[in-house]
C-alpha cells in the first residue's frame, strides 16, 4: 500500500466537522471492517457512484495472513475489476483435494484449484489501495461501539483516534468477522453448531520441517505443512480432544510447539514464530443478511472451518453480489426488490459453503469412527461425474442464482457466471472480462442485430452494448444476445430482442 495513498485517505478524517448533524449524511454507505469483503465491497460501491466510509478498528494492517490464495470464481471476479495484474504473477493449480483427498479439477471446464501461495495481506493491500484510488474514504483507527437505524438511516458511533464519534448513513454493511459487532447488535440471529475442536495455525521460521502439503492424518490428529519463503513454513495443528481456544487470549508458540511434537515426534521448540493464532470448526451462518438498512458480508454472514481457501473468496463474492445492488439503491433507480435478491442469492451460497466444509471436516478430521467414509470417499472421488461436482463446489464454479423473469429460463447460461471469453469486435478482439471493468451491466449483440440495440437503447446510462462475434460460439449455447449483471452473471440470453427489454427493467429499472 502505497504511503502517500494511505496518508489521503487518513486526511479526509480532518474535514469532518466536531458536530453531529441528524440530517446530514456522512456516506451514502458505511462499512465496517477493511478486510477482503469490506475493501472489495468498498470498490464495488464506488465503481456504482455511492460515497462510502470504511471504519476499521486497526491502525494499520497486522501483516498476518491466515488466506494464502483465493478460488478460481474469486480470481474471475477480480479479473472482471482489472485487478489481477495488481497481484504481479499468479499462479494456479489444476490439482485440488476435497476434505484432503487429491483430484483433478480441470474434469470441470475452466476449473482449476484457485491461485495459491498470496498472502491475505496481499489480497487486502490490493484492494485496500484499488478502493482508495476509486475514492473510498479508509479510516483506520476507528472502532465501532454502537449504531441505531430507523426508516431512513443508520447512525453509527466509533472511538477514534480523536475521541468518540458519531457518522450518519443510508446503510451500514457489517464485514467486521465471525464475531461481528454489527451483527449482534443489530440484532441478527446467527444459528448454527458450536465449535468441537481446536486447531493451531502458526507460521514457524527455524525450522526444516518436512513439508505435508495437503495435510496427514496421525493416530492422534491431522498435522498440515507447507513452505512459505526461505527458513518460513506455514503449519497447523489439529489435535484429537483438543478443546477449542479461549477468544480471549492468543496462543503462545510453546503450545503449537508442544502439540506438534505430541502429534508427529518432530521437535520445533528450537524455532520461533512470526505469529500463531487458532480457530475451530464452528459452523453458523446468519438466518437474514439483511435487517432494514443493515446488511452482512463475508464471515459477518458465516463462519466454518477453513477448508480449500473458501472463506475469503466467499466474501469477496458476496461484496461483488452487494456492491452494484446498493450502489443503484442509494442512487435511486434500482427497480423495486432489488437489495433483496442479495439475501435470495448469496444466503444459499453460503449453505452450500458450511454444508462442503462440514462434510470435509468429517471426512478429514474425524477420529476412527470416520475410517469407513474415507474409504467410500476415496473410490468416489475417482469417478469423473463426483470430480466435476465437488471440483464446482470448492471452485465456486457450480453458483447458479435464481435469475427469474421472462425469456430465456431454459438456457443453461441464465443465473450462471458469464465465462471468460473473447469477442471479435470492429474495434478488435476483446475479452468479457475487460468488458466489465466499469461495474456496468452489459448487452451482448452476438449478431449484430439491430432489434438488440433499440431494445437496449433506454437504458445506455446503466448498460453498456457491445456487438461482435464469440470466438467460441459453442460456449453462448445458441444464444444470440445476452444480458449480463455488473457482477458478471448472466440475467438474461434469447435468440433474439424478445424479453430483452421486461429482463433489463426487472435488473436495472425504469429506462432513460
Amino acid at each position: 500500500m502505497d504511503a502517500d495513498v494511505t496518508a489521503q485517505a487518513n486526511d479526509s478524517e480532518a474535514t469532518d466537522s466536531d458536530t453531529f448533524d441528524s440530517d446530514a449524511f456522512d456516506a451514502d454507505v458505511i462499512i465496517a471492517g477493511a478486510g477482503p469483503t469490506g475493501l472489495m465491497l468498498a470498490g464495488e460501491l464506488r465503481l456504482g457512484g455511492a460515497d462510502v466510509i470504511v471504519l476499521e478498528r486497526l491502525e494499520r494492517p497486522t501483516g498476518q495472513s491466515r488466506g494464502l490464495g483465493f478460488t478460481a470464481r474469486a480470481l474471475e471476479s477480480f479479473d472482471q475489476r482489472g485487478l489481477v495484474p495488481r497481484f504481479g504473477g499468479l499462479e494456479t493449480s489444476p490439482m485440488g483435494h476435497f476434505g484432503g483427498v487429491q483430484f483433478d479439477f480441470t474434469a470441470l471446464e475452466d476449473a482449476h484449484f484457485g491461485a495459491r501461495g498470496i498472502p491475505q495481506s496481499r489480497t487486502e493491500a490490493v484492494l485496500e489501495e484499488w478502493a482508495v484510488e476509486l475514492g473510498a474514504g479508509l479510516r483506520r483507527g476507528w472502532e465501532l461501539l454502537g449504531l441505531a437505524q430507523d426508516d431512513d438511516s443508520v447512525t453509527v458511533t466509533a472511538a477514534t483516534p480523536d475521541g468518540e464519534r458519531r457518522l450518519r448513513a443510508r446503510y451500514l454493511v457489517g464485514a467486521d468477522g465471525g464475531h461481528s459487532l454489527v451483527r449482534r447488535t443489530a440484532g441478527f440471529s446467527f444459528p448454527g453448531t458450536d465449535a468441537t475442536r481446536g486447531m493451531y495455525l502458526a507460521d514457524v521460521v527455524g525450522c526444516s520441517i518436512p513439508p505435508r502439503f495437503l495435510g496427514e492424518r496421525v493416530p492422534a490428529g491431522m498435522v498440515m505443512a507447507a513452505p512459505l519463503a526461505e527458513g518460513v513454513d506455514r503449519i497447523i495443528v489439529c489435535e484429537h480432544g483438543a478443546p477449542p481456544a479461549d477468544r480471549s487470549s492468543t496462543p503462545g508458540f510453546e503450545e503449537v510447539a508442544a502439540a506438534w511434537q505430541r502429534l508427529t515426534g518432530e521437535d520445533i521448540s528450537g524455532g520461533s514464530a512470526d505469529w500463531v493464532s487458532s480457530f475451530t470448526d464452528a459452523t453458523r451462518q446468519a438466518s437474514e443478511y439483511r435487517r432494514g438498512r443493515v446488511l452482512l458480508a463475508g464471515d459477518a454472514a458465516h463462519i466454518h472451518l477453513p477448508a480449500g481457501g473458501q472463506g475469503l473468496s466467499t466474501g469477496v463474492q458476496d461484496a461483488v453480489n452487494l456492491g452494484w445492488k446498493l450502489a443503484a439503491v442509494v442512487r435511486g433507480g434500482a427497480p423495486e426488490g432489488l437489495l433483496d435478491t442479495y439475501h435470495g442469492e448469496r444466503h444459499a451460497a453460503g449453505a452450500r459453503l458450511l454444508a462442503n466444509t462440514l462434510a470435509q471436516g468429517t471426512v478429514f478430521l474425524g477420529g476412527e469412527e470416520s475410517e469407513p467414509l474415507r474409504t467410500l470417499f476415496a473410490g468416489l472421488i475417482e469417478l469423473d461425474p463426483v470430480k466435476r461436482f465437488l471440483a464446482g463446489v470448492v471452485s465456486h464454479l457450480d453458483v447458479r442464482y435464481d435469475v427469474g423473469g421472462e425469456g430465456g429460463e431454459d438456457h443453461p447460461l441464465l443465473g450462471r457466471r458469464l465465462p471468460p471469453r473473447v469477442l471479435t469486435t470492429a474495434s478488435g478482439p476483446v475479452g468479457t472480462p475487460t468488458l466489465l471493468h466499469s461495474a456496468q451491466g452489459l448487452v451482448l449483440d452476438l449478431a449484430d442485430d439491430p432489434d438488440v440495440r433499440e431494445a437496449a437503447a433506454g437504458w445506455k446510462d446503466r448498460v453498456s452494448l457491445v456487438t461482435g462475434t464469440p470466438q467460441d460460439p459453442d460456449v453462448f449455447a445458441g444464444a444470440a444476445a445476452v444480458l449480463v449483471r455488473p457482477d458478471g452473471y448472466v440475467a438474461w440470453a434469447g435468440a433474439g430482442a424478445s424479453g430483452l427489454g421486461e429482463a433489463l427493467h426487472r435488473w436495472f429499472g425504469t429506462p432513460a
